[in-house]
């Protein structure tokens, strides 16, 4: 049977016949396994570096700072980068009191990770869920905490909100007159 008969692609030469190696009769006429397969079947014919994301679940075990942490995934530690938001460094301002806001809401409990790819430092970008369904990554720009990173996240109208309100209320690194953006403290350190 043809990918295409499922919603896929047609490819040339590649086709998913029912009964055959690849497909086991109890999956086969079941459309979702199907079009899994092919995915496989295709990123293994294309011998792509194609590293599947999926969202998953896993005990927090470590906060690296306020927008990065470990958390475990298949028994092994996975660095989860917290997307859409960039929080103040250690060195800066509100930097220790943001890892440490971040470390009371997630670290110890089995949390959902909503995956969205990499970073360049090879990190897991997150959305970050709590037992409670509460999203981390917004809840510390609420608290004040963390800046929507406007660079990565122009679109979200939520954090952008969040923001809002925290700063108009002085919450977390609002309270600072003047707060350095991370991301310029960064580049400022580099220098």
């Amino acid at each position: 049977m043809r990918g295409l008969d499922y919603g896929l692609p047609e490819l040339p030469g590649i086709y998913l016949e029912l009964g055959s190696d690849y497909c086991e009769s109890e999956i086969s006429n079941d459309p979702v396994h199907v079009r899994l397969l092919a995915l496989v079947m295709l990123c293994d014919l294309l011998n792509a570096n194609v590293i599947c994301i999926a969202d998953f679940s896993g005990r927090v075990v470590g906060i690296i700072d306020s927008d990065t942490l470990k958390a475990l995934h298949n028994q092994h530690s996975e660095r989860i980068r917290l997307s859409s938001i960039d929080c103040q460094e250690k060195g800066q301002a509100f930097g220790k009191r943001a890892k440490q806001a971040a470390s009371e809401l997630v670290y110890g409990k089995e949390v959902t990770i909503q995956t969205h790819g990499y970073d360049k430092y090879k990190r897991t970008l997150a959305d970050v869920l709590l037992p409670d369904g509460v999203n981390l990554n917004q809840e510390l720009v609420k608290q004040g905490w963390c800046w929507w990173y406007r660079k990565y996240a122009s679109r979200d109208m939520v954090l952008e909100g969040l923001e809002t309100e925290a700063r108009e209320a002085k919450r977390g690194l609002w309270a600072d007159p003047q707060p350095v953006p991370p991301w310029e403290w960064r580049k400022r350190q580099e220098h």
